[in-house]
């Protein structure tokens, strides 16, 4: 199973334009915020090495702004520097207490090999269940990282679990289709691979190689 998710621009944080006008006055600040602005840019456009710089800058003059230290977090995660994304990301769950990138946060810890953190990340997402989406990327995560130890009969399990096929197909549903038809057919389960596999054609044929997937199993 390759790397998950792949991470959003996060939504702003209504105390962020605050903490920058206090600590540095109304002009300085409304500048330093439109400086996030582009750094939120950059990320999207995945302009990652622009983003960094700009939001190192933003840390330098007002540290432990959370939006600051949540977006540093996802840049490092989408340039492979899993350690510098651990860092940030765990601080920004310390600042918020938030959940919200605790997918992204266990799949640097699962780039390490770090299989107990990747586990308590999992289950404290699962017992907060903040949104059907969220919990279905800590699962891909998590299912992952069993599935990278050789463990691919638990990560099956882990996502069959509750799963049922949805009346109306969403991103995540199919997401997790997808990675659940994956892990069947490197199981052998080829039957239940390719009935999942043309589920989610049927539903999306431009996802991923699912049309490529369906063929070299028919």
């Amino acid at each position: 199973m390759e790397r998950e998710p792949l991470p959003q621009v996060p939504r702003r944080l209504p105390e962020a334009d605050t903490q920058f006008r206090t600590a540095l006055g109304d002009r300085a600040g409304g500048r330093a915020s439109g400086r996030l602005n582009e750094a939120a840019r950059a990320f999207v456009e995945e302009r990652f090495h622009d983003a960094r710089r700009i939001l190192n800058q933003l840390d330098q003059r007002v540290p432990r702004v959370p939006e600051v230290v949540e977006l540093l977090g996802l840049v490092n995660y989408r340039m492979g520097h899993w350690r510098a994304a651990v860092k940030r990301l765990e601080m920004f769950r310390n600042l918020t207490g938030s959940t919200e990138q605790h997918p992204v946060l266990a799949d640097s810890h699962r780039a390490q090999g770090r299989w107990a953190d990747v586990d308590a990340l999992w289950i404290e997402l699962r017992d907060a269940s903040p949104s059907g989406p969220l919990v279905t990327e800590g699962r891909l995560v998590a299912a992952g990282a069993l599935a990278d130890q050789g463990r691919l009969a638990e990560a099956v399990t882990l996502l069959e679990k509750g799963w049922r096929v949805p009346s109306r197909a969403r991103d995540h549903h199919l997401r997790r289709a997808y990675a659940l038809a994956d892990l069947y057919e490197r199981s052998g389960a080829l039957p239940r691979a390719r009935e999942l596999f043309a589920w989610v054609r049927n539903n999306d044929p431009g996802f991923a190689d699912v049309v490529a997937r369906v063929r070299s199993l028919s």
